[in-house]
Parts: C-alpha cells; structure tokens; sequence
C-alpha cells in the first residue's frame, strides 16, 4: 500500500504525463488501505489478493478517479505490487533496472527499513 501511494504521488508531478486529471489523493487513502492490508494478513491464511486489489483500486483511490485511461493505470500500478509473485519470487523486482526490488532477505520491519535506507537517493 505504501509503495503504490509513493508511485501514485510520483505520477502526479508530471502533469498531464502522470496522470490525465490532477487528483487529490491523501493520507487518508494511504491510511485505510494499509488497515485493510493489515486486517487480510492477520484475518486470512491466503491473503486475498483480487479483494484487496479491489478495495484499494476501486474504493480508496479508484473512486476518486473519473478517466478510464487513470484508472487503468491505477489498476496496473497495484497488479505490480499486489501479486502472488512479489511473496513467491526471490528479490522481487518492482521496477526495472534492478535497484529497486522486494528483499528477500528482511524477514521484519527494520529489515525492510535497513534495505530502503541503501536505495539511491534522487537530487
């Protein structure tokens, strides 16, 4: 959920390039669906995938989109993030290049911090 609120900001600075209507994704959007993700890890053996999905690309974020083009590539952006490949796939990329991938090797929070703390930083 994280990871796809910083790719639906990051979209939003190139304008007409990022999106084809300017929307006022917020916190709020980031908040509830990490509650959801947190709810379907703690409630279900198998996360469900598809519902989440559903939630976050149709209700938290999608209802503010209004273009069917945006929409689609809200839904792309979470089919990247939200796959049975990214628990199944050693070092899971999430986007080319190879900098910037799932570690396999975190297995809790300051793991996952320790890894992002190692990524390039923009100018």
């Amino acid at each position: 959920a994280v990871v796809s609120t910083q790719s639906t900001g990051e979209r939003r600075k190139f304008g007409p390039l990022g999106w084809n209507i300017p929307y006022e994704f917020n916190d709020s959007d980031l908040h509830i669906s990490m509650q959801q993700l947190k709810m379907f890890l703690n409630d279900y053996d198998v996360l469900p995938l598809d519902a989440l999905h559903y939630l976050i690309g149709e209700c938290n974020y999608g209802g503010r989109v209004t273009d069917d083009h945006d929409r689609r590539l809200l839904n792309a952006i979470l089919a990247n993030y939200l796959n049975h490949s990214v628990t199944s796939v050693e070092n899971y990329a999430i986007a080319p290049g190879g900098d910037y991938y799932i570690p396999s090797e975190a297995s809790d929070l300051e793991g996952y911090l320790a890894y992002i703390r190692t990524l390039p930083q923009k100018p």
